[in-house]
């Protein structure tokens, strides 16, 4: 179970986040070749105070923390941010430079659901990543 996990400093409806939930799924599943059973999805707004970027100077920040199993390679990883960052700055108007994303590779065992404990990651299509 990959959480995907956001923060952010806009404002987002029901619907924003719901989309933008559905969509990070589906670039998820693309990029890491994956089914979607098993994606989290967080979203958390968050007040201008509750986030700072040393960079940023007016606009909305963006932050992803993708907690995702071990074994992927940068170029997985890379081609998921991108697509996140694109998405998101075409679709909330966040410039690049307000966007960061981070990965935390997790051994296998340490991925797990109620019915299983996760199992390696081999580079093909995987349900339990």
């Amino acid at each position: 179970m990959p959480p995907l996990q956001f923060d952010t400093t806009l404002s987002l409806s029901d619907a924003e986040k719901t989309a933008l939930a559905e969509r990070v799924t589906e670039l998820y599943t693309t990029e890491m070749a994956t089914t979607a059973g098993h994606v989290a999805v967080t979203i958390r707004d968050r007040g201008a105070a509750a986030l700072h970027f040393g960079r940023a100077v007016d606009g909305p920040l963006f932050f992803l923390d993708a907690e995702i199993r071990r074994g992927r390679s940068l170029e997985r990883n890379r081609a998921f941010a991108l697509a996140t960052v694109e998405y998101s700055g075409n679709t909330f108007d966040i410039p690049d430079e307000h966007t960061k994303a981070v990965f935390t590779d997790h051994p296998d065992e340490a991925m797990m659901g109620v019915d299983r404990v996760g199992g390696d990651w081999d580079g093909d299509l995987d349900e339990s990543a």
